[in-house]
């Protein structure tokens, strides 16, 4: 009797988890509808013909990307997979990865080739209104393979990876950035016209081999944004690095931003959408407040070969153009009628000149500067520009 009644409640059992399973299985149509209302915001939409689920995989078929601003064209993306896919708390999605087909776009006499698109960790909203960290499309790491490009069946640019990463930090204050694009190569050879195609090898740069790295974090609460690094570093040519520290751009901020170009693209009559865009962006731009900022190049011997190419120009040597120069700029900066930056930078360009390492410029004010009063300067007295930011120019440090 009692075997029999165990029996009974493990049948029981299984058949209520049985009819259970359904309510829980993925539903790959809600996934699309919330990733499209996700990217809504940025002006672009998905639309797709089916969405499969295969336990926690989302395979969707027919996806194709459309933005706002041109209505009649559609990416064609293919086929998208999801692979490792969970509802979060509140009816959101996360994704341990999203693989796209391979990109060969043709057109005309060139074409363009992307490998191994990969996303990891997408988190997709519930709710897309963008009023917290938990309300936006986020993942946590993004990355290709090879990318080249051709024209006229030549290779002309190409590089071999790229990746992005994004991870929160503590308690959701907000986010530490950084992007890679390694062996990047692009051949000039190529180039047609005659003048620029003699500069190209005069100067060396018939082929480029370098990288692109950025680094930086975001605030969300004080809407602080500091790019520690936005480099670009080539062989036998150099590094110029940006630099960027300014506060403000808070979640408000980008939601306000992005109402605004959703009214311009809604717009039909577009002289007067642009206008309101304007008008909309000068309003936003009193919100933020200018930290720091600082542009460094180091060289690598591009200095050299400019200078005596543009000295082979005047019919001069390479040593003589720079002399030229250190009489020429203290004239230039003349007129800006800021005698203190003058003398920087004429002091700046002579230690560059006679031995090139590094020039760097530089703002960083005593006390952040609101973005209203650096307009207010530029539009009323643009020579107090340089004092009110905090300006600097040095050289080999």
């Amino acid at each position: 009797m009692m075997h029999t009644r165990k029996i009974r409640l493990m049948m029981a059992s299984a058949a209520l988890l049985t009819l259970a399973g359904p309510a829980f299985a993925l539903d790959g149509a809600d996934l699309m509808k919330k990733l499209d209302a996700a990217t809504n915001a940025n002006g672009t939409s998905f639309t797709y013909d089916k969405a499969e689920v295969d336990g926690d995989k989302v395979t969707v078929s027919g996806v194709q990307l459309k933005v706002a601003s041109q209505p009649g064209d559609a990416l064609k993306i293919g086929e998208l997979t999801f692979e490792g896919v969970e509802e979060t708390e509140g009816g959101g999605y996360y994704a341990e990865t999203v693989s796209f087909p391979d990109v060969n776009l043709s057109q005309d006499e060139g074409s363009l080739s992307v490998k191994d698109i990969l996303i990891s960790g997408l988190t997709i909203p519930a709710n897309a209104s963008g009023g917290t960290i938990n309300d936006i499309l986020l993942y946590e790491s993004a990355s290709t393979g090879p990318i080249t490009v051709n024209a006229k069946g030549k290779e002309v640019f190409s590089l071999e990876s790229t990746e992005a990463n994004l991870a929160r930090q503590e308690n959701d204050a907000g986010f530490d950035f950084d992007a890679t694009a390694s062996g990047i190569k692009a051949d000039l050879s190529s180039v047609e016209d005659a003048k620029t195609k003699d500069a190209i090898e005069k100067l060396g740069l018939t082929t480029l081999d370098g990288a692109l790295t950025m680094k930086g974090s975001w605030e969300i609460e004080s809407g602080n944004v500091a790019l520690e690094e936005y480099a670009f570093d080539f062989k036998n040519v150099g590094r110029l690095n940006f630099a960027f520290d300014f506060s403000g751009y808070t979640l408000a901020f980008v939601k306000s931003m992005q109402e605004a170009m959703k009214a311009a693209e809604a717009n039909p009559n577009k002289e007067e959408a642009n206008q309101a865009m304007g008008l909309a962006m000068m309003g936003l731009m009193q919100q933020l407040t200018f930290n720091s900022a600082e542009i460094r190049f180091d060289d690598a011997s591009i200095t050299k070969k400019a200078l005596d190419y543009a000295g082979s120009q005047q019919g001069v040597s390479g040593e003589q153009m720079a002399q030229s120069l250190k009489g020429l700029v203290p004239i230039m900066m003349a007129q800006l009628n800021v005698p203190e930056l003058q003398n920087q930078v004429s002091a700046a360009v002579n230690a560059y000149l006679d031995g090139p390492k590094s020039l760097t410029i530089s703002a960083a004010p005593e006390k952040p500067v609101p973005f209203p009063m650096i307009m207010g300067a530029a539009m009323g007295a643009p020579n107090t520009i340089p004092s009110v930011l905090g300006v600097k120019v040095t050289a080999n440090d």
